[in-house]
């Protein structure tokens, strides 16, 4: 059985940090290790992990990018999963993520929708239709494959030892699974699996400026990784390598 760590990258989020590690108390597959990585918390975040006998470990760096990734790293199992203080994992949540990942091969990332809560059905409904379903259509487009959900997302150790040189951890203001995805190169594969949902807190649709702050982050991250890679050449080098290995 492949070990499986979950990482929860955290700041000041202490009451929802609870709920969720309860829900992972919780699965019918459970984690060989949860860590929650402190991006700076000045609340009692070190308490709640204590007492639900968590991996707490310290990034004082602002952004979930840079904390992430000291997460990943320091996970030291066969398989990373990913989820955010707020999100609330269904029982079964890991092992379908085992289950996904095991059919997949090593080189897999397995990904699923959101489901929100804490607003309207209204505003719940328009964030998992537009805002959810425009990230994985129209990003999923650009990048020829389904990008992953920061706040429902898992990979194989194969797929880190791969991408953690290039992953950026110190830039705040950066979408770290839009930066994963981009990374992934063209022997890499993402399952999206409609079963595997999350659900997760609407606060981002709180204010006109909290979902206006998100999106200058997504134009700020696609500004950085066209920086690098040209999402034209990215998707020619995808298809040279499919027609390359899978004739």
């Amino acid at each position: 059985m492949p070990t499986i760590a979950v990482v929860i990258p955290s700041r000041n989020d202490a009451p929802m940090l609870q709920l969720c590690l309860a829900h992972l108390a919780a699965q019918s597959r459970p984690a060989d290790r949860i860590i929650v990585v402190d991006n700076g918390s000045t609340d009692n975040t070190a308490e709640v992990c204590a007492a639900a006998g968590v991996h707490r470990i310290y990034w004082d760096v602002p952004g979930v990018a840079g904390a992430s990734a000291f997460g990943f790293d320091a996970a030291g199992t066969d398989i990373l999963a990913r989820i955010d203080a707020d999100s609330r994992p269904a029982p079964n949540w890991l092992a379908r993520v085992e289950a996904d990942l095991g059919a997949s091969g090593a080189l897999s990332l397995v990904t699923g929708p959101g489901d929100f809560y804490g607003a309207s059905a209204l505003i719940c409904w328009l964030g998992r239709t537009l805002y959810l379903g425009g990230y994985f259509h129209v990003v999923g487009f650009l990048l020829g494959h389904s990008p992953v959900f920061g706040s429902n997302y898992a990979m194989t150790a194969d797929v880190w030892a791969r991408l953690s040189p290039a992953v950026t951890r110190d830039k705040p203001a950066l979408h770290d699974d839009l930066d994963v995805s981009y990374l992934l190169r063209p022997d890499m594969s993402v399952v999206y699996d409609a079963g595997l949902r999350m659900a997760v807190s609407a606060r981002p649709f709180e204010s006109w400026s909290s979902l206006g702050r998100r999106l200058v982050m997504a134009w700020d991250t696609f500004v950085h990784e066209f920086a690098t890679e040209h999402p034209l050449r990215r998707r020619a080098i995808r298809r040279q390598w499919a027609r390359a290995h899978l004739r």
